[in-house]
């Protein structure tokens, strides 16, 4: 006999003593629930051990790289970027 078998059995059995205004989750659920809630708890703190040994440094952008050095050298003629109005030579 299979259990799902013996709990069909049993249900007419329930359903005479259960009051449907009164149907609770019961220690099942609070278990459930609790169990639940370690592990997410257990998963929370795990990860932020983790996450506090990664040492990430962002790799610079390869379009501002490639921009920069043209824009770090004025053309000729123009003002310098360090703000003293005399032209670069």
């Amino acid at each position: 006999m299979y259990a799902t078998q013996a709990l069909t059995h049993l249900v007419p059995l329930a359903a005479e003593e259960l009051d449907k205004n009164k149907v609770t989750p019961g220690v099942l659920g609070f278990l459930v629930f609790a169990a639940l809630a370690v592990g997410v708890w257990a998963l929370m703190k795990s990860m932020n051990r983790h996450m506090g040994k990664v040492d990430f440094e962002e790799a610079p952008d390869p379009d501002a790289v490639a921009a920069e050095p043209a824009a770090a050298e004025p053309a000729a003629g123009e003002p310098a970027a360090d703000g003293a109005g005399a032209p670069r030579k």
